[in-house]
């Protein structure tokens, strides 16, 4: 099974597919490398796609130290992939941990990323103290339930919240599929990356300076029934200059699997635009306008 081995000693498990100019997928807390096949199966066909399993999440190693995780060492994982497959840069694309993973990604290492497709990011909640708190202790409070209860028994809780039912009422079969896959995961992984990652991270409403920095274009693509998105998403398109936002109709929080054509048409149209220096920065007068002829 290939592997790389990441600066800090950790083994990822990845997959590659296709030729072309790179495209890497970060899969979300819910999902796996598997969750992007859609994807692979349509992108592979013009570019050279790369997944990998996040660390905490096999084929992949579960560190038992909570300290060896971390958004920074999530966005450094990416890097540390890239330059095992001797790749400068390339198109990233993040669903719900792997957004911000990708967000980390573009703070961290300026001018690695092609372009960046934000899907269904969250950031960490707000930046009131007491909301903070709160989310905190609901991550804390998720990573309990997972020592205690087991994977199976918090799939059933996890894949049944009112931002998975739209998947699951369009595609039941994909969804089985899904809830399936994240009750067959890591109970060690999930709960060290509930902690060291989603309980710690700094909401990127507090970055906001960091954010300006970027300079590659962003796509970023919310479910318009996943409202917890929606936020961090206006947030983006504020502050990060070549940003776009695609808000997608009674979709929740897994965009790729729920709508995979709409998903991959908007993806493939935002690589085509990138592609052509298409996509500017707000306020960027780039285009020439030609008069209709008479």
């Amino acid at each position: 099974m290939p592997h790389i081995k990441t600066s800090d000693g950790i083994r990822l498990y990845y997959e590659e597919t296709g030729t072309g100019d790179p495209v890497l997928f970060l899969h979300e807390f819910g999902g796996h490398y598997m969750s992007w096949e859609p994807q692979v199966r349509y992108f592979s066909r013009r570019y050279r796609c790369i997944t990998y399993a996040a660390r905490g999440w096999p084929p992949s190693d579960a560190p038992d130290d909570v300290a060896s995780y971390s958004q920074a060492r999530a966005a450094d994982d990416c890097a540390d992939v890239m330059a095992a497959l001797g790749v400068e840069k390339a198109h990233l694309v993040g669903l719900s941990m792997g957004a911000t993973a990708a967000i980390e990604f573009a703070i961290r290492h300026p001018g690695k990323a092609t372009a960046l497709v934000i899907a269904a990011g969250g950031g960490g909640g707000a930046t009131d103290p007491e909301a903070k708190a709160r989310f905190k202790e609901e991550c804390e409070g998720f990573a309990r339930r997972i020592e205690q209860e087991g994977m199976p028994a918090m799939a059933e809780l996890y894949c049944t919240s009112s931002s998975r039912n739209t998947y699951r009422y369009k595609d039941p079969r994909g969804w089985a599929e899904f809830k399936q896959q994240f009750a067959d995961g890591s109970a060690k992984g999930h709960v060290m990356t509930m902690r060291g990652v989603q309980g710690a991270r700094q909401p990127f409403f507090e970055r906001t300076e960091e954010l300006k920095k970027i300079t590659e274009p962003m796509l970023v693509v919310i479910g318009d029934e996943d409202e917890s998105t929606h936020g961090l998403a206006v947030h983006l398109k504020k502050h990060v200059p070549r940003s776009g936002v695609l808000e997608l109709p009674k979709c929740g929080h897994t965009i790729n699997l729920e709508e995979p054509a709409a998903f991959n048409a908007a993806v493939q149209d935002f690589f085509h635009a990138v592609e052509r220096d298409r996509w500017p920065a707000r306020g960027e007068k780039t285009y020439t306008l030609i008069p209709p002829s008479r």
